[in-house]
């Protein structure tokens, strides 16, 4: 019997999670208190040992719609990079589906706008990355297990031509 990846073993240790209504309206007044205080509060940078918070506006892969979502973020280098992991739930997130339908996107910063170009990070690339998040948070791993699905890297990269 062959287990699927991305499921918990027996011997590994699964981190306790909030339930999933109280992260859902943890991130739906996260990205209210952003709005009332006209963008004044709900980011703040990455450092070194710290993920950021961005908030970041793609299209609509249906509607063609603005849409726009507060997501954790490191940098590397000029790169942007987050997990497409919708709160340790089971589904993708809207926003990944969204920029693999349309990757350019835009993401605002605490020190201002940028215009941004997503991709999955694949093979090294991803395991590099993969790993810098697991330095900043150890219990990467253990969220992960909860998704039946390998949880995306998306990287962000400057765009080269205005959005």
């Amino acid at each position: 019997m062959t287990i699927p990846s991305g499921t918990p073993k027996l011997t590994e240790r699964t981190p306790w999670l909030q339930p999933r209504w109280f992260v859902k309206l943890f991130w739906k007044a996260h990205r209210a208190m952003f709005r009332i205080s006209g963008g004044r509060r709900g980011l703040w940078p990455a450092k070194d040992q710290r993920w950021g918070a961005l908030w970041l506006t793609t299209t609509g892969r249906r509607s063609g719609q603005e849409r726009s979502v507060i997501v954790g973020y490191f940098e590397d280098g000029p790169n942007l990079v987050t997990l497409a992991m919708n709160g340790w739930g089971e589904a993708e997130p809207a926003w990944w589906l969204n920029l693999q339908a349309h990757p350019q996107a835009r993401v605002q910063l605490v020190d201002g706008l940028r215009q941004v170009v997503a991709h999955a990070a694949t093979g090294q690339e991803r395991a590099r990355l993969w790993d810098r998040w697991r330095s900043l948070d150890k219990d990467l791993d253990g969220y992960a297990r909860r998704r039946p699905v390998e949880t995306a890297v998306v990287v962000l990269e400057p765009a080269t031509e205005p959005v």
